[in-house]
């Protein structure tokens, strides 16, 4: 099993930058990695993925705003969000992948393991 724990949300104002951090621990194996969204009364959407290769996949809504990055060394990926606009407003929930699982399941609805969400509110 693999337990994702998320850290670095909050309140910002629009315009500001934020990064999210998710730290993956267990006795399993994993390789994508990825960041979700889900704001109130919608539907929990892709923000970015990235695989062990760092070959990274984002939403067209935070293309050139937010960067996806991992540290494989400590099972640590990050979300850096510039340019944050209260439209991004949302809880964020990381997801791993099994080696196994293909990609495309990482890009259209998660992966295998699941944080508990950290929440983003950008507000002036």
């Amino acid at each position: 099993q693999v337990q994702l724990v998320e850290s670095g949300g909050g309140l910002v104002q629009p315009g500001e930058s934020q990064r999210l951090s998710c730290t993956a621990s267990g006795s399993s194996i994993i390789l994508g990695m990825g960041w979700y969204r889900q704001a109130p009364g919608k539907a929990r959407d892709l923000v970015a993925t990235i695989t062990s290769g760092d070959i990274t996949n984002y939403a067209d809504s935070v293309k050139d705003r937010f960067t996806i990055s991992r540290d494989n060394n400590k099972n640590t990926v990050f979300l850096q969000m510039n340019g944050l606009k209260p439209e991004d407003t949302a809880v964020y929930y990381c997801t791993a992948s099994k080696p196994l699982t293909p990609i495309w399941k990482l890009w259209t609805s998660g992966g295998d393991y699941w944080g508990r969400g950290t929440q983003v509110t950008i507000s002036s």
